[in-house]
């Protein structure tokens, strides 16, 4: 949703496919749908995002996230068009300690990270100039469009119930406020960069922390709690400090990404505007 907003408003012609209307995994479409609409410009942010699910169906996931990308690539080399394809922080381990850079060797943990990074290799294998941005917690007002949202709308949610909120403080990642990511995606476009790219939130922090700063922008104060990895098991394993650096898009004359407590304030203001017709 934010893509198209901002490509749209930059002067774009801007089509979007959603699964209804065509089927990445399947190659005839992408290939019937391309050679239609014949883009200079191929954004691909759709993805199987189901990490602890994907333990249990790997090979769903790379499907969707491996093979529909290598479809999609195929397809731009058909037709002459750029490829931009949003990958994850999560083809890291998380143990380097900080903030991860392009050149850092990937390590993915599971299945879902796994088909992440082949998705990423499927791009750049058929394609010379495919730009592959990796990015980590995107938030946006577009999740609320959505029947998983996103993490902010899920701690909403949980502090609604006035239950007690348990969230983990020994993970830290770099939440990316959506309406910046897609900003400067079409930034990088419009620069003809390629290769690979971090456009992260800017800012480590870790998902306990990054929980309380969310109830402090809503004005809410549940109880919140912090855990850790060994109580709060999950199926998949995740990185522990999978924070992205920004370093290159920034040399690349790329605009910083805002502060996450002004991003967060800027979602409220857009959360409230979205949900203000349904409080009527």
């Amino acid at each position: 949703m934010e893509l198209k907003t901002v490509f749209a408003t930059r002067g774009y012609e801007v089509a979007c496919f959603e699964r209804a209307k065509v089927d990445i995994t399947d190659p005839g479409q992408v290939e019937q749908a391309l050679a239609q609409y014949d883009p200079a410009i191929v954004l691909n942010a759709a993805a199987y995002n189901q990490v602890d699910v994907a333990e249990k169906e790997p090979l769903a996931a790379l499907i969707v996230n491996g093979l529909a990308v290598r479809n999609i690539a195929i397809a731009c080399r058909q037709i002459d068009a750029r490829l931009v394809h949003f990958s994850t922080d999560y083809v890291f381990d998380g143990l380097a300690g900080r903030a991860y850079t392009e050149e850092d060797a990937t390590r993915p943990l599971g299945a879902y990270a796994v088909s992440k990074l082949a998705g990423e290799l499927y791009a750049r294998a058929y394609l010379d100039h495919a730009l592959v941005i990796r990015t980590s917690g995107v938030y946006g007002p577009g999740g609320l469009d959505t029947a998983r949202g996103n993490f902010v709308e899920m701690m909403l949610r949980l502090a609604a119930k006035g239950s007690p909120i348990k969230v983990v403080e020994d993970h830290v990642a770099s939440p990316t406020f959506a309406p910046a990511l897609a900003e400067r995606t079409a930034d990088l476009v419009e620069r003809g960069i390629d290769g690979i790219v971090h456009l992260g939130g800017g800012a480590p922090i870790s998902w306990f922390d990054w929980a309380v700063t969310i109830f402090k922008a809503a004005n809410v104060n549940p109880p919140v709690k912090p855990t850790n990895e060994r109580e709060f098991r999950t199926s998949a394993r995740r990185p522990k400090y999978s924070a992205l650096s920004n370093a290159k898009s920034e040399s690349l004359g790329i605009a910083a990404m805002p502060r996450l407590e002004n991003a967060i304030q800027l979602y409220m203001e857009a959360r409230s505007k979205k949900i203000a017709p349904a409080a009527v």
